[in-house]
C-alpha cells in the first residue's frame, strides 16, 4: 500500500501508524479515507494536535466534508483513488512538502466561490481585504507611489498629516515593512497597487 510505494521512492522515509503514513522531510500526513465527511475533519482535528498540519488526503469515493474547513485543519491536497498513480502520490507530497499544494479542479472552483464569498460577505463589509491591507492603507501607498509627501497625501485624501502617518505606521509595523520605501516597494510587488 501507502508505504510500499513511499518505500519506492528514495525522497522519501515514513512511519507507519494506524490509519496514517508519515512521509516525506515536511513531516506531510497522508490520511487515506473512502468519503472525506465531517467525521475526516474530527480525525484531521485529532492528528493536528500531535502533528504538523499538513495533510494529504487520499479519498476513495465521493468528497462532503467543506473544503474551507477541510482547508483550516491542514488538509493541503487532496488525491482521488479512481485517479491516483504512484507518479501523481509522489509529485503530491513533494509539492506539499514544499509548501505548496494540490486539489482536483472541482475542489479548487468551489474553494475558490468560498473565498470570494468570504471576502464579498465577511471582509469587504467590514472595510478589510484577504492581503490583509484596507482600502484606506491601499490609498495612501498608491499616492506614495506616486511621488507625494505626506502632507500632499494628507491634502489629497482629506485627512490630516498626523492621520496618514497613524495609518502608514499601523500598516508598517503589521506587515514589518521598515520604511515608507519599503512599503511602497511591497505594495508594487505584491499588487496591491
Amino acid at each position: 500500500g501507502l508505504a510500499s510505494l513511499l518505500r519506492q521512492d528514495r525522497r522519501f522515509s515514513e512511519t507507519p501508524a494506524d490509519r496514517t503514513d508519515r512521509a516525506g522531510p515536511a513531516d506531510v500526513t497522508v490520511v487515506a479515507v473512502d468519503t472525506a465527511d465531517a467525521s475526516t475533519l474530527s480525525l484531521l482535528h485529532t492528528l493536528s494536535e500531535t502533528s504538523s498540519p499538513r495533510f494529504v488526503l487520499l479519498v476513495g469515493r465521493q468528497w462532503q466534508a467543506d473544503i474551507f474547513a477541510a482547508v483550516d485543519r491542514g488538509v493541503r491536497a487532496v488525491l482521488c483513488r479512481d485517479s491516483f498513480t504512484p507518479a501523481a502520490f509522489s509529485q503530491t507530497l513533494l509539492t506539499v512538502a514544499r509548501g505548496g499544494g494540490s486539489f482536483p479542479p472541482d475542489l479548487q472552483g468551489t474553494l475558490m466561490r468560498q473565498v470570494q464569498w468570504t471576502h464579498r460577505e465577511v471582509l469587504a463589509p467590514r472595510g478589510l481585504t484577504a492581503s490583509g491591507v484596507s482600502p484606506r492603507e491601499v490609498e495612501v501607498l498608491r499616492l506614495l507611489a506616486e511621488g507625494l509627501e505626506l502632507p500632499e497625501v494628507a491634502e489629497k485624501l482629506a485627512y490630516s498629516e498626523r492621520t496618514v502617518k497613524y495609518v502608514l505606521y499601523g500598516l508598517m509595523k503589521r506587515m514589518n515593512l521598515r520604511n515608507r520605501a519599503h512599503a511602497v516597494s511591497h505594495a508594487l510587488r505584491t499588487g496591491l497597487i
